[in-house]
């Protein structure tokens, strides 16, 4: 009977040990390393370069990424219920750029209680510590250089602004919309702020609402977008009221195809942020936490640069030709 009770102890320990090895992040039986990756979309072109990035890191450090996604920018509970499954799917690691940085919270909690370490790419949670560590552009600076850059270019013309916000409460659009005012030099209630509409980064939604503010503010000589598709949604409209050619229109982004855009005329600069090296650094610290235990923390700038073919005082640039050997998408 001692006997028997004691093997039966030494099973249901032994079962105990499985099942946490199995739920605690960095123990899946077949060996194999796993990073989940949850984009704010799978669609927009700087979050397919960041994926196609990331699975090519993961491929040469001999780990599986597993890529998901919301159904678009600001969908917050298809976030949760991708963390939520790669907590069920045993990952080691999540990177994840936040749609809602408080909203997501709650899902990035319970995965850190599992032992999986969870990184930030593009997008800051509120608190900052919510996560492990944070690989991602400075969208403030980005913003205040895309204002500078408008406002030198406005030379001694007055700014009329217009501005093409992303998603209401977002992280990145607040600190991109806040950075453009600082460095434009204005303030949110100035008069010289004619209007702003929110088009959650879509080109169709920004040409829509230019067309509306245009309706209200035809003396617009300076516009904000708060990445390339509103940029070309914006030029869109303004040039079916024959003003494109009298108003500076600033971006953020660095894709292939806004810094042709930019090239080409459609808008004076880009704000080149690069999301392969947001993806490289999250899978190498994810792949290195999981074999040695080492943690990443804290807020990993990966940069930005301006593009732009016409130089303004004070503001250093790269040409298109740069941009186009350095852009992604």
């Amino acid at each position: 009977m001692v006997a028997l009770l004691a093997t039966g102890a030494i099973a249901m320990a032994g079962t105990a040990c499985s099942s946490q090895k199995a739920t605690d992040g960095r123990g899946n039986d077949d060996g194999k390393i796993k990073i989940g990756l949850v984009t704010k979309t799978d669609s927009n072109p700087f979050f397919v370069a960041l994926r196609e990035a990331a699975k090519a890191q993961a491929g040469k450090d001999g780990a599986e990424l597993i890529a998901l996604a919301g159904k678009f920018d600001g969908d917050n509970e298809g976030q949760v219920a991708a963390l939520e499954n790669l907590v069920q799917q045993g990952v080691d690691t999540i990177l994840v750029t936040p749609s809602n940085s408080t909203g997501i919270l709650g899902a990035i909690k319970k995965a850190r209680e599992k032992g999986i370490l969870v990184i930030a790419l593009d997008t800051e949670t509120n608190p900052k510590d919510a996560v492990d560590a944070t690989f991602a552009t400075d969208n403030l600076e980005a913003g205040k250089l895309q204002g500078q850059y408008v406002k030198a270019a406005l030379g001694d013309r007055v700014p009329q602004l217009l501005m093409l916000d992303g998603s209401p409460g977002g992280t990145v659009d607040e600190q991109r919309h806040n950075g453009f005012l600082q460095g434009i030099g204005l303030t949110e209630s100035d008069p010289k702020v004619l209007g702003k509409e929110s088009t959650n980064g879509d080109q169709n939604k920004a040409q829509q609402a230019m067309e509306n503010l245009l309706q209200r503010a035809a003396a617009v000589n300076a516009v904000y977008t708060i990445n390339e598709p509103a940029a070309r949604g914006g030029f869109a409209a303004l040039q079916a009221k024959g003003l494109a050619d009298k108003v500076v229109v600033g971006s953020v982004d660095g894709g292939c195809q806004g810094v042709r855009d930019v090239k080409d005329g459609k808008y004076a600069l880009t704000v080149m942020q690069f999301p392969k090296k947001m993806a490289e650094d999250g899978v190498k610290a994810g792949v290195e936490f999981t074999r040695s235990g080492k943690k990443p923390s804290g807020f990993t700038n990966t940069g930005v640069t301006v593009i732009a073919d016409k130089p303004v005082p004070g503001i250093q640039a790269k040409d298109t030709a740069w941009g186009l050997q350095n852009c992604w998408g």
